[in-house]
């Protein structure tokens, strides 16, 4: 139940044709990564701070778990919203981190272009294109899991 009393629709069950290529287009999305030579910890980097910019709970939950299983750092994991001001980061990730931002805010053109000039850098096309994928795909499942206000998976850790 949310504040007023009303019950959410969950989404991804209501249609679940919908949800399925949802899914589909995740592991498209996974593929062109393996493609472009991108290792899963940048990808979950970039999923956690896409959901960290969205405020997706759920989504956060489960690729945070991710993330520490391809090694990431609890380090690395506590700083990531503030990634710029750290050393943390590689210039790969910086500049997927950078486009990720970009491409989840959406900022002025001119901003845009600033951010896009800095990802090309460090990231080939195939890289480039990969990172945005992963960013969109990233912010739909975001809109899944909230618009049907899924919740976090309760742990231990927690009480």
């Amino acid at each position: 139940m949310t504040e007023t009393g009303a019950s959410r629709v969950l989404i991804d069950k209501q249609h679940r044709s919908v949800y399925r290529a949802q899914i589909a287009v995740a592991e498209a999305v996974r593929k062109a990564v393996a493609e472009a030579g991108l290792d899963r910890s940048l990808v979950e980097l970039v999923n956690i701070r896409v959901s960290q910019i969205n405020g997706c709970a759920y989504c956060l939950d489960i690729h945070v778990g991710a993330a520490l299983k391809e090694g990431v750092s609890t380090t690395r994991l506590a700083v990531l919203s503030a990634w710029r001001d750290t050393e943390s980061f590689s210039d790969l990730e910086r500049a997927a981190l950078t486009l990720a931002e970009s491409l989840t805010v959406l900022p002025s053109t001119r901003e845009q272009e600033l951010d896009y000039a800095e990802a090309r850098r460090h990231l080939t096309d195939e890289q480039l294109s990969a990172i945005a994928w992963v960013t969109v795909a990233m912010n739909a499942f975001n809109r899944v899991s909230i618009v049907s206000s899924h919740t976090p998976h309760a742990t231990a850790e927690g009480s």
